[in-house]
């Protein structure tokens, strides 16, 4: 390795520099020119990058792939720590207005939703990363306005901290397997968490705290002329008719989905 001490002279020329700061700049440049030529500058190191604001790391900030509009999204939004519960009434039709909002962006169209403790599960439908961006910063805007406007009228105390302080997950689904466990392990999440056994949820065949009541594919509707009936005052989520192939009838090329499966990670 040689320093081109010319380079550095040139550098380093302005007289009002001390020869100790002249000795300290040329040190500095030599060993990032050697760092670069070895291929050790930059790269992952200890402690680097944004730090995690809870247990679970946060999700990277790395441009966002590629999405073709024939392509569903499964999306998953994490809410702050402090809200550890959105499993009740209040907050339901806190993100049910959120849904509403959202389906007003004909670009961006939710088709499957379920609300679990802590978080957020989405299937939906997008032209493109950036529609995908948009409707989703709408939904969760929508989402925290109406959460701390309910969580500030229960607790008689004002709350405007953050919903969704970390960004969502989005995984790409481009085949019919993967839009399939993907359903089934949105719609199927309260048994995977175990809800099904907790208060008024247990006397459900499928989670009232989701969009599965009106999902037509299941099993267990095969040959009805008929949905389930829901009960009087239950008010459903809004989603979307699936518009693209693979979540209006592709996955049905993967097998049948039961309201009894219990699935692990999609």
């Amino acid at each position: 390795m040689y320093l081109d001490w010319t380079r550095c002279r040139t550098r380093c020329q302005p007289h009002f520099l001390t020869i100790s700061a002249i000795s300290r700049q040329c040190v500095t440049m030599a060993r990032q020119i050697t760092l670069a030529l070895r291929g050790t500058w930059g790269g992952k190191r200890a402690g680097a990058g944004r730090p995690a604001k809870g247990p679970r790391p946060s999700e990277p900030h790395k441009k966002r792939p590629y999405l073709q509009a024939s392509h569903p999204v499964h999306v998953t939004a994490r809410v702050a720590p402090d809200l550890k519960q959105l499993r009740t009434r209040d907050l339901y039709h806190a993100i049910r207005y959120a849904t509403h909002a959202a389906a007003q962006r004909e670009r961006f169209r939710i088709v499957h939703l379920s609300i679990q403790r802590d978080h957020v599960h989405l299937i939906v439908e997008a032209a493109d990363r950036t529609r995908l961006a948009r409707g989703m910063q709408s939904f969760e805007i929508s989402a925290a306005r109406h959460i701390n406007r309910s969580i500030s009228e229960r607790r008689g105390k004002r709350r405007r901290g953050t919903v969704f302080p970390d960004r969502y997950h989005a995984r790409i689904l481009n085949s019919p397997i993967l839009v399939r466990s993907a359903i089934r392990y949105v719609l199927n999440n309260w048994r995977h968490h175990r809800q099904d056994r907790v208060g008024p949820a247990r006397h459900w065949l499928i989670d009232p705290f989701s969009s599965a009541i009106s999902f037509p594919g299941w099993r267990e509707l095969a040959n009805k002329l008929w949905m389930w009936k829901p009960p009087p005052g239950y008010e459903p989520l809004w989603v979307w008719r699936p518009k693209t192939w693979l979540l209006a009838r592709g996955w049905e090329r993967a097998g049948g989905i039961s309201v009894r499966d219990v699935s692990g990670e999609a």
